[in-house]
Formats: C-alpha cells, sequence, structure tokens
C-alpha cells in the first residue's frame, strides 16, 4: 500500500519536528511548511491525503488557506485537520463551517492526534462520493460538480457545509431529518459538530436563499425537511 501524504502547515518549528517525527514513525509521507502561501502551492502540486493546519499563521491565515481550499473544485475533498491554540468556540465553529473535518488544540498528544488523523482517513476513504447529477427543483439548481447553486439563473455563494445541507435535503424532498441525522449524512458520524450548529447553518442557509428559503422547512420536535411539492405551508 503506498504510503498516504500529510502536508503539515505550522509556523512553530518544534510543532513541525513533533508532527514530522510522529507522523513519519507511523508510516505516512510528510510535507511541512510554515507559510499559507507555501501551502496553498504545495498541497497543488502534491494533493495530499490530509492537511494538519494551524489557524494562527503568518500572512495567509490558516482560515483563509481552508476557505480557498474548500472553494477549488481541484482541493475540495482534501480531508483537513485544524490545529490551534485557540480554544474559543467561535474560531472552531468557522473553521468547521468552512468544511474542515477535525480539529485539535495544543497543547496535544502525539498518539492522539496520529489517532485522530487515522479516523478522519479512515472516514474519508469510505464516504460515498457526492451525487454529480445537476438537481433542478423550484426555481433551485443545484450542481454538484461544480458546487454551484442557482436561483432563476442567478448563483448564489454559498459555504461547503451549507452546500452539502442543501443538495442533502433538496434530493429528498419531503422527508424530515434530525438535526443529527444531518450532519451524519453531509460530513459522517466522527464530525465534531453540536445540534446548535446545525440551526445556525440553516438560518445562514435559508438568509442566502431569499425567497427560497423558504422551501426549507423547521418540523417542530424533530428537526428539518425540503418542502416537497405535496407539503402545505
Amino acid at each position: 500500500m503506498a504510503q498516504e501524504k500529510i502536508l503539515v502547515v505550522d509556523d512553530e518549528e518544534d510543532i513541525l519536528e513533533l508532527l514530522r517525527f510522529n507522523l513519519l514513525r507511523e508510516g505516512f509521507g510528510i510535507s511541512c511548511t510554515a507559510s499559507g502561501e507555501e501551502a496553498l502551492r504545495l498541497v497543488r502540486s502534491e494533493l495530499p491525503e490530509l492537511i494538519l493546519l494551524d489557524l494562527m499563521l503568518p500572512g495567509i491565515d490558516g482560515l483563509e488557506v481552508a476557505r480557498r481550499l474548500k472553494n477549488d473544485s481541484g482541493t475540495r475533498e482534501i480531508p483537513i485537520v485544524m490545529l490551534t491554540a485557540k480554544g474559543e468556540e467561535a474560531d472552531i465553529v468557522t473553521g468547521l463551517e468552512l468544511g474542515a473535518d477535525d480539529y485539535i488544540t495544543k497543547p496535544f498528544s502525539p498518539r492522539v492526534l496520529v489517532a485522530r488523523v487515522r479516523a478522519v482517513l479512515r472516514r474519508n476513504r469510505r464516504e460515498a462520493p457526492l451525487e454529480t447529477e445537476a438537481l433542478q427543483i423550484y426555481d433551485l439548481v443545484i450542481h454538484p460538480g461544480r458546487h454551484e447553486v442557482l436561483i432563476s439563473g442567478s448563483p448564489v455563494e454559498l459555504t461547503f457545509t451549507e452546500f452539502a445541507i442543501l443538495d442533502f435535503l433538496a434530493r429528498r424532498p419531503g422527508w424530515v431529518f434530525t438535526r443529527f441525522q444531518i450532519v451524519d449524512a453531509v460530513r459522517g458520524e466522527d464530525y465534531p459538530v453540536t445540534d446548535r450548529s446545525v440551526d445556525v447553518q440553516i438560518v445562514g442557509l435559508r438568509r442566502k436563499l431569499g425567497p427560497c428559503g423558504k422551501y426549507i422547512e423547521t418540523v417542530r420536535g424533530v428537526g428539518y425537511r425540503f418542502k416537497g411539492r405535496g407539503n402545505k405551508g
């Protein structure tokens, strides 16, 4: 089996060395950089299987690196594990909303980090590919291959997670899903997001969809559904 390549991005030399040593010992291929700009270049040239990404970087910070990678069809599917000294929920939620797969706060146990990396890689390998056929329902056109949403022909900018939730619900109109079912479907059962985070995503999604936001219905005490053509309301 070929080595799985991991790109480590951190501006602290001792952290880079610690990660390099432990990941090499576990049989991974490793590239390291201290720069967000260099990370973007390396990702596109090497296409690693996973990126360990520090949020606090000089120049282009980790959140901007993640945003650019998740908005690029060529790098969107590469899993990202955030490394952060910040414990604030807002920073973690922002990274997860951009499409990051997990986060690890500093200081960390190398053994725990390796276990989390392996878990993300396993989950990424077994995830079914996204449906690629375009879907048209009501005034919406959803095109997974292009990561594109159009309303009456006009594009709507969505985050990675907003797009995934919309695509999941819209392909099953009338079906009601709990918040945890939605998280499991779009990011996998190990994804570290609370039910409250799903509510935040839905609020943002409805706002961006404008009048079409009414098609995402709240089912009190259960969760959400995309309005079926036979549903009243």
